[in-house]
């Protein structure tokens, strides 16, 4: 009965990959992507979450966003823009770009995926990464967005990653290299199994202390409570059922799940059931008695009324906005 959680939502998030860039800079050189309202369309038209990522892969920069502290990332390092804000990459801290210079992307336009830009000047010393993006839904519930923080670094430069982080590393360079038959969608998932590796490990650095639905994965009796949800969101849940399949008494549970996950089991249940039930909703096939039943309703208007509650509008308004 019980489910992966985070396999679980970034499949109903619809987890994409989507463009992808190999970029070579000499200093003094910096990018700048601008706010995701303005990029997003151009990359997955309809998407409505941009996630940015930057690989290095030879010599080291600084990557930060707007108005935030410079972070150093060198070879073998990725560093995640999980919210899509507007972010600087760059040879030294404290550089941006020029707001009227052509776009990254006026200068890929009608090239070949992987993009392949130039940067910078004429120093001595290369910088080599690889650039990407991925798009999901976040809206009406994504705990795992709601839940990362805005930048996330991770990679053993000394080592240079001997784990799976590193065989990314690898495959994405080669694919940018040779841009053979098929690369467009090897990179897609490429990038999709990047940042799955991305968020397990930050998943393992987080201090024992911390709060959060990640922190709730992580939990022995919560995070077993979120897989027995997860893996059959249509049953009738109790949290006196759910306190008996995770072994701790229901006042423990709630308590425990509450700490954590910052919501109550049963409240959680309902948003995770109208997160499946706006994927149904947005393919399009699916009939209102169908997905009702598919998330545990009993009747076709019992999930309406559910789900006006919580959206603020019916499931024929969000299915006409969202196909």
């Amino acid at each position: 009965m019980g489910a992966d959680a985070l396999s679980d939502v970034l499949r109903t998030v619809r987890l994409t990959g989507a463009i992808f860039f190999n970029c070579s800079a000499r200093a003094p050189w910096v990018a700048e992507q601008p706010p995701r309202e303005l990029i997003l369309p151009r990359i997955l038209p309809g998407a409505e979450h941009l996630i940015a990522y930057h690989v290095v892969t030879e010599g080291r920069c600084f990557g930060n966003i707007v108005g935030q502290e410079p972070i150093a990332v060198e070879a073998g390092e990725v560093i995640v823009f999980t919210k899509g804000d507007p972010h600087v990459m760059s040879s030294s801290p404290g550089m941006r770009a020029d707001p009227g210079a052509p776009g990254t992307f006026d200068a890929a336009t009608g090239t070949q995926l992987p993009f392949t830009i130039d940067y910078g000047g004429d120093g001595p010393t290369p910088t080599r990464f690889v650039c990407g993006f991925l798009a999901c839904d976040a809206q009406p519930f994504n705990p795992l967005l709601e839940n990362l923080p805005s930048v996330i670094k991770v990679g053993d430069v000394q080592n240079r990653d001997p784990g799976w982080l590193g065989q990314f590393i690898r495959f994405a360079t080669m694919e940018s290299a040779n841009k053979r038959a098929g690369g467009e969608s090897v990179l897609a998932r490429l990038s999709e199994l990047m940042f799955i590796e991305v968020v397990r490990r930050h998943l393992e650095t987080l201090p024992p202390e911390q709060t959060g639905w990640l922190a709730g994965l992580r939990d022995p009796f919560v995070g077993k409570a979120l897989s027995a949800m997860h893996g059959a969101p249509a049953q009738n849940w109790t949290i006196e059922e759910l306190a008996k399949q995770v072994g701790l008494s229901r006042s423990v549970l709630a308590e425990r799940f509450t700490d954590l996950v910052g919501i109550p089991p049963m409240q959680y249940l309902a948003k995770w059931r109208m997160q499946i039930a706006a994927g149904l909703l947005s393919g399009g096939s699916a009939n209102m008695a169908t997905v009702a039943a598919e998330i545990g309703y009993a009747s076709e208007a019992a999930f309406s009324r559910a789900f006006k509650k919580m959206l603020g509008t019916s499931p024929s308004v969000w299915r006409r906005r969202n196909i």
